[in-house]
């Protein structure tokens, strides 16, 4: 018997896919998906560092399905690794298809935060 596959890691962020989000064939624009999954990675990384962070980079992204117009987009994300002033999170997205109860996974990465301080500067992450 086969498992479905759940999200991994813990929902950070949801929204919904509008039509001004799409291209004329009603498909959700991969930037929007991949700026929905760095708003999630900058909520869980200021969580994790208390404080400002900002986008190192982005890592090992592939757009497996479509998402669409009426999906419901949830980004799931796990930290993976803590750093000095970096932290590194494994990001999923799952569309959930309303219109057959279905959730699917749409694409991952990996996304590299850092920790700033007031002055912009890195700055090291708390211990937790």
């Amino acid at each position: 018997m086969t498992e479905t596959p759940k999200p991994k890691g813990e929902l950070t962020l949801r929204t919904l896919a509008m039509p001004g989000d799409a291209n004329p064939a009603g498909d959700i624009f991969g930037g929007w998906v991949m700026a929905q999954m760095d708003l999630a990675s900058g909520i869980r990384a200021a969580e994790r560092a208390r404080g400002r962070v900002v986008t190192a980079a982005v890592k090992e992204m592939a757009f497996q399905l479509p998402v669409k117009i009426g999906d419901t987009l949830s980004v799931f994300t796990d930290i993976d690794r803590v750093g000095r002033t970096s932290i590194t999170l494994c990001v999923e997205a799952w569309a959930h298809r309303s219109r057959y109860n279905k959730m699917e996974k749409v694409t991952a990465g990996t996304f590299i935060m850092v920790a700033l301080d007031e002055n912009g500067a890195p700055k090291a992450v708390p211990e937790e």
